[in-house]
C-alpha cells in the first residue's frame, strides 16, 4: 500500500508550541487586514448613506439604486416622492410624473435644494 504521509512528518507533532503561536499571530494579522481593507470602509460607507438619507429635502436631485433620476417633490417618513419627468396629456398641456420610492432606495444625491446643478448654471452663463 502507498503511504501518503511519511512517518517522520506524522511523528513530529507539527512544530510544537512555536507553530501554535505562529498560527495565532497569523490569524490575528489576517483579521486585522480584513478589518482595515473590507469591514471598516464598508461601515463608513453605510454611515454616510444613512446620513444622506436622513438629510433628504424637497428639491434635491437624486438617483435611486435602480437608476431612476429625479427631484424630490415630497419627503415622507419612510418614502420620498420623486418628480421624474412630464407627460403630455393634451396639446401644450403637461403633467408631472411622480414616483414613490423608499428612502433607502436613494443611492446618491446629485445636488442640494436651492443649489443649481452644474449643467444648469453653465447654460445660464451662455445666454
Amino acid at each position: 500500500m502507498i503511504d501518503l504521509i511519511t512517518p517522520a512528518y506524522a511523528q513530529s507533532g507539527a512544530g510544537g508550541p512555536e507553530a501554535a503561536i505562529g498560527n495565532i499571530v497569523f490569524m490575528v494579522l489576517l483579521f486585522a487586514i480584513f478589518y482595515f481593507l473590507l469591514i471598516r470602509p464598508q461601515q463608513k460607507q453605510v454611515k454616510q448613506h444613512k446620513e444622506m438619507v436622513a438629510n433628504l429635502q424637497r428639491g434635491d436631485a437624486v438617483e435611486t439604486r435602480g437608476g431612476l433620476m429625479g427631484r424630490i417633490h415630497r419627503v415622507e417618513e419612510d418614502h420620498v416622492v420623486l418628480d421624474v419627468g412630464e407627460v403630455e396629456v393634451s396639446p401644450r398641456q403637461f403633467r408631472p410624473v411622480r414616483l414613490k420610492v423608499r428612502r433607502a432606495a436613494v443611492a446618491e444625491m446629485s445636488a442640494k435644494a436651492g443649489v443649481a446643478a452644474p449643467e444648469e448654471s453653465a447654460d445660464k452663463g451662455k445666454e
